[in-house]
């Protein structure tokens, strides 16, 4: 199993030292991040991970939202090769139709990706699971109308938040996610109250067990009141002990 991180977990350091924040990434063990909204800073960013032999299986980019060629250009300078969409926002997942148009456009995505030699996929957040139509969450609604070629990148705690067993969840939509992000706490809204993995109320042991091909397991906290670096390595000290 490949450990990565989001490097949005550290995004106040990033803005202020990039190159010495991915340095002490590498330093505390991790060989791979999940960059995001990487287009501006690709050429930094992409010295940078060379230097720490960091890896970049996975970024998040607003695909429907910006210039897909310029964020596949930037993908590829960073040896990207799955660009993911973090967010659409909660007005588009409830109704059917609404959903079927994004994937529409995830479709369309996919498509001018696959002439880069880049995948296409879509992360969720807990209204994609909150949301349904006909008893189907719309995050399930929308793996239904997506071509085979998208793939998901399930947040686990998001999805266990929305109210879903993200392992149930997980086991439904098969191979079709490639990447989930782990992270854990309270199961709350409050960014804040999220904690180093394995310190929560996150069954994280039966969240991988169920996606057993993953091409890497992506550690995130979207905020932390505390040191997040020591967050950041203690969720991975936790994952490399394994199941206990």
């Amino acid at each position: 199993m490949t450990y990565s991180l989001q490097l949005y977990t550290l995004r106040t350091a990033m803005g202020e030292d990039l190159p010495g924040t991915i340095k002490r990434v590498a330093e505390l063990g991790y060989t791979a991040v999940e960059p995001y909204n990487f287009v501006a800073t690709a050429d930094e960013l992409a010295e940078a991970l060379t230097s720490n032999g960091l890896t970049a299986p996975s970024g998040h980019a607003p695909l429907l939202r910006a210039d897909q060629d310029e964020i596949f250009e930037a993908a590829r300078k960073l040896g990207i090769g799955t660009v993911i969409d973090p967010h659409v926002e909660r007005s588009h997942w409830t109704t059917d139709a609404d959903i079927k148009a994004t994937a529409d456009a995830l479709n369309a995505a996919a498509k001018k990706g696959a002439g880069y030699g880049i995948t296409v996929g879509y992360h969720n957040h807990e209204f994609e699971l909150e949301e349904h139509i006909n008893g189907t969450s719309a995050l399930e609604v929308l793996a239904g109308y997506l071509d085979p070629e998208v793939i998901l990148e399930v947040d686990t705690y998001w999805a266990a938040v929305g109210g879903e067993d993200p392992a149930e969840l997980l086991r439904r939509l098969g191979d079709r996610v490639r990447f989930v992000h782990i992270k854990d706490g309270p199961l709350t809204k409050n960014d804040k109250e999220q904690v180093a993995v394995g310190h929560g109320a996150m069954r994280v042991w039966d969240i991988l067990d169920a996606v057993p091909g993953l091409e890497a397991a992506v550690v995130e906290l979207d905020d932390f009141d505390g040191d997040v670096f020591t967050a950041v390595a203690d969720s991975l000290t936790y994952l490399n002990e394994g199941k206990k």
